[in-house]
């Protein structure tokens, strides 16, 4: 393993990947991200400063940070552990225009840090920001089925596991009763 750049991020996920491998459990493709780019994703904070300058570095550091660590990690707390970093890049990057210059389904990767906040402020920022600024209804709706746990629960019950928490008796509820999949689903029968 070995150290990549941003823009070997980039390629890999809007390039070799498509949308569909974006969201979807593989093991065998977690155990690609992990193999290809671990060694990068721990030097995270290091590499902010190098990366975070740019659109493309920006997006680049966002991936690496917000999504890769959630392939590679999947199911541990530790795939949350770079949530802040990415936060802060996220929202430094949409201060200076950064995600305004990436187009097409990349620019999502710069509200997804947003999205994935247990703040219920960062929630609302993500939900305004995609409908303003991204022609993606499906993006949208996955954004507001987010916004919808953290105003429920004021975190995400899915997490707790990995992240050693106790399940009150309303998220055990929402674990059983579909969790996140039937939260989409009553957004789109609504």
């Amino acid at each position: 393993m070995s150290l990549v750049d941003a823009k070997t991020v980039v390629e890999f996920w809007l390039e070799e990947l498509t949308p569909e491998d974006w969201y979807r459990q593989d093991d065998a493709l977690d155990a690609r991200i992990r193999d290809r780019f671990f060694e990068s994703w721990t030097q995270a904070r290091p590499l902010r400063r190098a990366w975070a300058g740019t659109p493309k570095g920006a997006l680049g550091f966002l991936i690496l940070t917000d999504q890769m660590s959630r392939n590679m990690m999947r199911g541990e707390g530790r795939a949350f552990s770079t949530d802040g970093l990415a936060r802060a890049v996220a929202k430094s990057a949409i201060g200076r225009g950064f995600d305004l210059r990436i187009e097409g389904p990349g620019r999502q990767f710069f509200y997804l840090p947003l999205e994935h906040s247990e703040s219920l402020q960062d929630q609302e920022r993500a939900v305004r920001l995609i409908g303003m600024r991204m022609d993606a209804p499906e993006t949208l709706l996955h954004a507001r089925a987010h916004r919808n746990i953290i105003r429920r629960f004021g975190r995400f019950p899915f997490r707790n596991a990995a992240l050693g928490r106790t399940s009150s008796g309303a998220e055990r509820a929402f674990l059983d009763g579909g969790a996140y999949g039937a939260e989409v689903r009553a957004l789109q029968e609504a």
